[in-house]
């Protein structure tokens, strides 16, 4: 008999929004991996529930040490529950490696849909949400961090990205300097929680409200950029700002032409031969 692999989402702060599928499931499976066990712990008291199972961690720096048992449990016919401190496993949490091995293995999954910081805030924001990206957590450092916004330049549709509270106010001001400070934005932070906030404005607005110091989980949600005629030096210079960053350049010519709207062997040529003028 096998078993299976459950997918959890949980509240992001208030544990009024946790499903009734999640808490029967933390009350009856044989396995929680979870990403910080005193949280889901505290969550499960907060609920009145008391967990049958055996609970495991299940957090970034142990996840690739711990898939192996955990399939072996879904083979063995046991219900295994995922769950990470809030929201949806995967999604900027542990889970896609244990995803991968029981897709690969062809052992059964279903997921327990709820709660995500991405979805929450960018239907707070206020921006156009009929098509948007997610773009994870803002990178550490700095060439990367640059290459990241610039690739937002002209993305068309609204971003959301995660940021941490004590970086949030670099990534705000570089947001000016390299998308202009007249980009709208939304900065949401603790949802759901009591000391929920968001902040919609421009970039330069928020730039100087957060310069003040921002505390909590943050979620940041940019909006489109306008449709605007982009001469060839301009996406000369997004293509090498994002090539700084580490990638390929071919694969970069290729993301930035198709955001663009433009030959690729066109735009790779016009790099080319910018560089070689630069070379002298």
């Amino acid at each position: 008999m096998t078993g299976v692999l459950l997918l959890a989402a949980t509240p992001l702060g208030d544990s009024r929004d946790a499903s009734d599928r999640l808490k029967e499931a933390l009350a009856t499976a044989d396995v929680i991996a979870a990403e910080d066990t005193r949280r889901t712990r505290a969550l499960a008291a907060a609920l009145g529930i008391r967990p049958s199972g055996r609970m495991v961690s299940f957090y970034d720096a142990v996840e690739q040490a711990k898939v192996p048992a955990l399939v072996d449990a879904v083979r063995a016919g046991e219900t295994v529950l995922l769950v990470t401190d809030a929201g949806m496993p995967s999604v900027s949490d542990p889970g896609f490696s244990l995803v991968d091995a029981c897709v690969q293995a062809g052992l059964p999954m279903t997921c327990l849909p709820g709660p995500s910081a991405v979805t929450t805030a960018l239907a707070l924001s206020g921006l156009p949400a009929d098509r948007f990206c997610f773009e994870g957590f803002v990178p550490r450092k700095e060439g990367a961090r640059r290459a990241f916004l610039t690739a937002l330049a002209d993305e068309p549709r609204t971003a959301v990205f995660f940021e941490a509270p004590h970086r949030l106010a670099r990534t705000l001001a570089e947001a000016v300097a390299v998308l202009g400070g007249g980009r709208r934005a939304a900065v949401c932070r603790e949802l759901t929680k009591r000391y929920e906030e968001v902040r919609r404005g421009t970039l330069a607005e928020l730039a100087e409200w957060a310069a003040e110091g921002v505390k909590g989980e943050i979620t940041v949600v940019l909006a489109p950029a306008e449709k605007t005629l982009v001469t060839v030096e301009e996406l000369v210079s997004r293509v090498e700002a994002e090539a700084a960053g580490g990638q390929r350049l071919k694969d970069v010519v290729a993301s930035v032409a198709q955001r663009a709207g433009v030959s690729a062997r066109d735009l790779y040529n016009a790099v080319l031969a910018a560089r070689k003028r630069a070379g002298g």
